[in-house]
């Protein structure tokens, strides 16, 4: 399956199970390396914003539950 890419001016980006752990830039933009790998927490509320470009992203589904 090819990579699709995608531009660093798209504000909010939906991703799903499979981009989990979550980092920002993610290898999809065309930029990846546009400022520092930052992760982020996407499964505590289901969307979480990067620090550095402001990009919001979007966890398909919402919050992950954690059992123990």
């Amino acid at each position: 399956m090819a990579l699709v890419q995608h531009e660093n001016t798209q504000r909010i980006i939906e991703v799903g199970a499979d981009d989990l752990p979550l980092h920002c830039p993610t290898p999809a933009m065309i930029a990846w390396d546009s400022h520092p790998r930052v992760f982020l927490p996407i499964e505590v509320k289901g969307e979480a914003l990067c620090p550095y470009c402001g990009t919001m992203y979007v966890l398909k589904g919402g919050a992950v539950a954690h059992g123990h």
